[in-house]
Formats: C-alpha cells, structure tokens, sequence
C-alpha cells in the first residue's frame, strides 16, 4: 500500500507522517519537525492515518506477552498492535514497531513480523543478560582502573593492555574503551596506574625482540693441537670490577707486547649448531638487571682468560715502534697464566712495571692516532645496576689512565688483524666508519676540548659499519681496523678468529660471500640489542630516580635550542632539556633539582635550583 497524507510510516528506524505524497515523491515530517523528501520504497507504512504529529504518539499499554504466545510464524503490524493493544492505531502501531525493533518476541519488517520462538526468546534473554553483566562488571573494571586498583578477575581485560606494552600486538580493546591511545607508552603507563606492573618491570628486551633466555647447549672437548707455551709470562686480564668473562689479557715480553685473546674458535667451528646459535645472538646483551650472554656459561668457564689455572687463548705479538706504530710479529695459539686485576687497581700501580712501560706503548699508539685524525670523545659514562629487588644502583665511570692504556693495546691488536688480513686477503669482518660530517667551528683534534664541544662532535660521528672490504675506521684514526678481541661476547670477533685459525692451520677459510652473509645476519640483529640495552639503561635510570625523589645534583650547558638547553648530567650520564630565557653560557654549570619522572615516557623533568 502506497502511504497517503497523514498517514504514519517508518523511515530509519524512525516515526514520520506524510505531508505530500505522489507515485515518485513523499514528503515526511519527523518527530523533530524537520520535512524530508523521500522515495515511497524508503519508508514502511504503519498505519494509513490519519496520524497526529509523531511527537505526539503515546505509548500504548497492552499485553505484549499474550499476543507473542497467541501468535505464531509471521504477522503483520495491524495484527500485533490489535491483539496486543486491542485497537490497531497510530498510538499502537508506534508501540507495537518498537517491540519488533526491541527484538527480543519479534523480528523482520512492519509488513512481515517474524514471531520467535520460546527458544529463541530464551536464548536472546540469556545473551541480553550476560552482556549486561558483562557491562556492569566493565564499569566496575573502569573504577577500579579510577582508583589505581585491579583485581586478578581484571586480567582478561589487561591480556591486550600488556601484549601491546610489549610490542605482540599493535591495538588494545580494552585501551580503546579507556578512550586512552593505542600506544605501547599509553599501555605502559596504565599497567604502572594500577600497580600490574612495577618500575622494575623493564618491557624493551621483548619489545625489540631480542633473546632474553641464556643459551645452553653441549661443548665438546677442547682439541688436542700445538699449544706455544707462555705461561711463564705475566698475562694480566684487567676489567671492571665485577667481570665475570675476561676474554682478553696482555702481557710485556721485553720489547715485545702480547694480546692474548680467549681461543673461543678452537671450541666453536663454523656452522656448528654452537656457531648458529651464536650468530643468532649476534652479541651479549647487555642489561642493568644482568647479562644475557651468546655463549653458554660453559665456555665462559672454561674459556674465559684466567677463570682457570692455565688458559687456552690465541696470542698476538707486537713490537712496539718509537713513533707510535708497530710490527706485526706473529699469531699463534696459546697457553697462558692469567693475573686477574681491575682498572681501579692498576690505575695505582701505573709508574710500576710492567704498567709503566705498557702505558708508554698505549700513550705513543694514541699519540699516533690522533695525529692520524681519530676523533677522542670524553663524556660522561656510567654503569648501572640494577639489584634482585628492584633496586638501582648508578656509579660513574671514572676517565682511568689504565682504561685507556687497555684500550689502546687492544686497538693495536684489532690494527694488527686488520692488517695481516689484508696483506694475505683474508676475508674478515673490517669494521670501517666514513668521517664525521664537516663541521669547520669544531676543532680537529680535542684534547681537553669543553664537554659542548665533544658533545656537538659526537653529533657529527657517523655510524661504523662491517665490511670485507677493508676501509678507514676516521673516528679510530687507522686506516684498517678488525674488531677482535672479544670472541665471547660477539659473534663477528669469534667469526675473526675462526677465520684466522682457519689460514694459520693452512685449512680453508670461508669465502666473502660467507663473510658477508654473517655480517648481514649479525648486523640485523646488533641494532635491536643495542636498541634494547640503551633504553633499558634510561628505564632503569628513570627508576633509580623514582627511588630518589628528592634528588639533586649538577648540570653541564651544552647546546642552546630555541627556547631551552640541553643540559648534561654527568652523575647520570643523561640528557634534559632545561626550558630558558635567555640561553645560558655552553659549558656553564648549574644546580638542578628531580621534578617529575614519566616512566613510560622514558621522560624525566628537571629544574634550576
């Protein structure tokens, strides 16, 4: 039936009444008094009027429930609207749709109502009511996330709140309810609100997907091959107090220096499951909360320079030139006695030999590089530790003489590999870095540089990379430079000697393609461990600041932005921007107070005392 004036029909979901109507157009009236013109097939008829003005319908009162259990399979809305208001009406036929609408007895359209069955009605009221439970427990979910509070009933709404805090999954639902963003940072501060996670609970490792387990598999037997015998020299292995794997050591032989290296690669051949492992570590990563090594502690044990009596290590020796350089005199595999010490301990015994004469060595090899060009940065460094229970413990990195006198010798082996390597092509992993972008108001060399002027050098560094090629290391100074000297904490040293025991032992060496695959593979994942390392070292120094809310200590200027300073904190080696008018004087010291911490945020505030 074509609707007439007056007449009442239903146009989205809504009530109307015909004002013009012809076989193309109609013009509606709506409950709000605004007049739209519709196509016939747009709108349902539910009674053909006259109809008083949609806002003026009143709800009918009836026995809905009868009509459902008297009628059965399909009606119509003048059928409903009689047998359940007993006069089918404008009023009545309005109140009658929105039992169809409720769906709950009814379903379908005003010219062909479905009845449900008991069934069915059943099973919509059942739903109904969960769903309203579920939404009452919801809204006491969202109270308690009000209060700081959740319960463990609460974890089925936080399983996507942490997935997303750990970087398993790019949304959360529940987050979306909140009305908070779908963020990582935004998951992390609602699990810290309501104490699901604490501060100590660092989520980056996962969240850049790094391996966090350690690994353990069997090593077989070391293998019985010629071994020259150095145990007669004095091989010290000096590291941070608290080292737990020393894989390199030096000795001073009369005029000649030796680097011994823990002989990891007489374990660890290439592609053996210990090899594949290794390499898909890429490197140890480091943590405040501990050490996640490549290698199983069992080669640490027995590998590691000075953890036993006496250790295999592949040794290098060097003769020590006036001006600086060396002579590369000969690789051999190794047996030596190690001498455990730390930096602070021999820092007091540097005019004692053999301190003094080694420092000599490492002071003329520096001399040389930075004549060559190498860029020495001095800023500040600290280690960070953080303990079984939570708490931080932050110590600054003293700038020690005996520090970089280890450096240095470990350099000249890294140079000697690098060039041995190169004289007999040697496919290796040469770890070359371009110069630092050109910046003519910096100076070349700085020594006893300001710390702004170090830190706008550092900015200009470019990033080093792996090759096997061999290139210039500009920031090291050397024309040729071979990171090998720690085979038990990377893979690339480890693949370097594995390398060079090959050609030593006149066996077959991996060709470049080889080399590069292992670069590509180590490359891929190194980022993400140092990705992981450095902001779990601002988590953790973030948290130590939490547990010392009324801290307070020094700033160092040392670059001015538009409308703030970027202010260098030594004692935390950490970076704030310190909001000015006007700039302060680079390099000028100032007094700084804790203002705020935003763990998830990785933020900390500051001010001027």
């Amino acid at each position: 039936m074509t609707p007439v004036i007056e007449s009442l029909v239903l146009y989205k979901n809504q009530p109307a009444i015909v004002r013009q109507a012809n076989d193309k157009k109609l013009t509606i009236e709506l409950s709000d008094g605004e007049k739209v013109s519709v196509r016939p097939k747009d709108v349902d008829l539910l009674h053909p009027g006259p109809s008083p003005h949609p806002r003026q319908l009143k709800a009918a009162t009836g026995d809905p429930q009868t009509a459902w259990e008297l009628l059965g399979g399909s009606t119509t809305i003048a059928e409903l609207a009689e047998l359940a208001f007993g006069d089918y009406t404008p009023a009545t036929a309005w109140t009658a749709w929105q039992l169809v609408a409720d769906g709950v007895y009814f379903d379908g359209t005003p010219k062909a109502i479905i009845v449900h069955s008991p069934d069915q009605v059943a099973e919509i009221q059942a739903a109904r009511l969960a769903k309203a439970s579920e939404e009452e427990a919801w809204e006491a979910f969202v109270t308690r996330v009000a209060d700081g509070r959740v319960t463990l009933d609460d974890e089925r709404y936080l399983t996507d709140v942490i997935a997303l805090a750990l970087g398993r999954s790019e949304s959360s639902r529940t987050l979306r309810r909140l009305g908070r963003t779908q963020t990582q940072e935004s998951a992390h501060a609602l699990l810290l609100s309501i104490c699901r996670w604490l501060p100590a609970d660092n989520p980056y490792p996962i969240r850049l997907g790094v391996t966090t387990d350690q690994p353990d598999f069997a090593i077989g037997a070391l293998p019985d091959e010629p071994r020259r015998d150095l145990t007669h020299l004095t091989a010290l292995a000096i590291d941070d107090e608290g080292s737990v794997d020393p894989d390199d050591a030096i000795s001073l032989d009369g005029n000649r220096v030796w680097v011994h290296v823990a002989d990891v690669a007489a374990l660890i051949k290439p592609d053996s499951p210990a090899d594949l492992e290794a390499r898909g570590r890429a490197a140890n990563l480091y943590l405040p909360e501990g050490t996640v090594h490549m290698l199983p502690g069992e080669i640490t044990e027995r590998l590691a320079l000075g953890l036993q009596p006496i250790s295999p290590a592949l040794s290098i020796a060097l003769a020590p030139l006036s001006n600086g350089d060396f002579e590369v005199l000969e690789f051999t595999p190794s047996w030596v006695r190690v001498t455990r010490t730390t930096y602070e301990s021999t820092e007091t015994e540097l005019e004692s030999s053999p301190f003094n004469e080694l420092l000599i060595i490492a002071r003329r090899n520096r001399t040389r590089r930075v004549a060559a060009g190498s860029v020495e940065l001095d800023l500040p460094e600290v280690k960070i530790k953080a303990t079984i229970d939570g708490s931080v413990i932050i110590r600054p990195l003293p700038s020690l003489e005996s520090r970089e006198m280890v450096r240095e010798l470990m350099l000249m082996a890294g140079e000697a590999i690098g060039r041995y390597s190169q004289a007999h092509d040697l496919p290796l992993a040469y770890t070359v870095q371009d110069p630092p972008i050109e910046d003519t108001s910096l100076p070349t060399d700085l020594t006893g540089a300001a710390p702004s002027i170090m830190w706008a050098k550092r900015r200009l560094m470019q990033r080093s990379r792996q090759s096997t090629s061999p290139g210039r290391h500009s920031g090291l100074g050397l024309d040729v430079y071979v990171q090998v000297t720690s085979p038990l904490r990377r893979y690339l040293d480890l693949l370097a000697h594995q390398q060079i025991r090959a050609y030593l032992a006149g066996g077959y060496p991996l060709d470049s393609a080889a080399v590069t695959l292992r670069i590509g593979t180590a490359d891929a994942i190194t980022g993400a461990l140092r990705a992981a390392e450095r902001l779990s070292n601002q988590h953790w120094t973030l948290v130590f600041l939490m547990q010392h809310a009324d801290w307070q200590g020094e700033g160092i200027v040392v670059e001015n932005k538009p409308g703030r300073d970027v202010v260098l904190i030594p004692a935390l080696a950490w970076e704030a921007e310190i909001y000015h008018k006007p700039p302060r004087p680079l390099d000028s010291t100032v007094k700084l107070k804790l203002e705020s911490v935003n763990l998830a945020e990785r933020a900390g505030r500051f001010k001027i005392i």
